[in-house]
């Protein structure tokens, strides 16, 4: 038999749910950075010397992607660290960005890719093995 936890109940969440906090609030409505987009596999590293908690104007999810980016850590692990969606993390890293409070590495530019006539050489002699 289960029982429900106390407190106020409603009838779309059940105990398992936990908070639920839509991705907009998190954002003020924004679902673009301030700062153009961020690769997933970009860096993020907080400055060391930084407090988040002295800045009462950051959120707790602010203050969470500064403590997790003390080390290098890419865009889609803090997104995954927080549970939260990817466009969320990107809009969040943008405000943190623009105050100073980390730097984004983002990857080298892909190189050339090879022609599609080497490819076909390489698919016509793996298929003649």
């Amino acid at each position: 038999m289960r029982t429900e936890p106390p407190g106020p109940q409603h009838e779309w969440l059940d105990g398992d749910a936990g908070p639920v906090v839509r991705p907009y609030t998190l954002t003020g409505g924004r679902v673009r950075s301030a700062v153009d987009g961020f690769d997933l596999v970009a860096f993020v590293l907080a400055g060391a010397d930084l407090d988040p908690v002295a800045d009462p104007r950051l959120l707790p999810e602010h203050r969470r992607l500064v403590a997790l980016a003390r080390r290098p850590v890419s865009v889609a692990e803090l997104a995954a660290e927080l549970d939260l969606a990817v466009g969320v993390v990107r809009v969040l890293l943008g405000d943190l960005l623009a105050k100073g409070l980390v730097a984004v590495h983002e990857p080298p530019a892909a190189g050339h890719l090879p022609d599609d006539d080497i490819l076909k050489a390489v698919v016509s002699g793996l298929r003649a093995l």
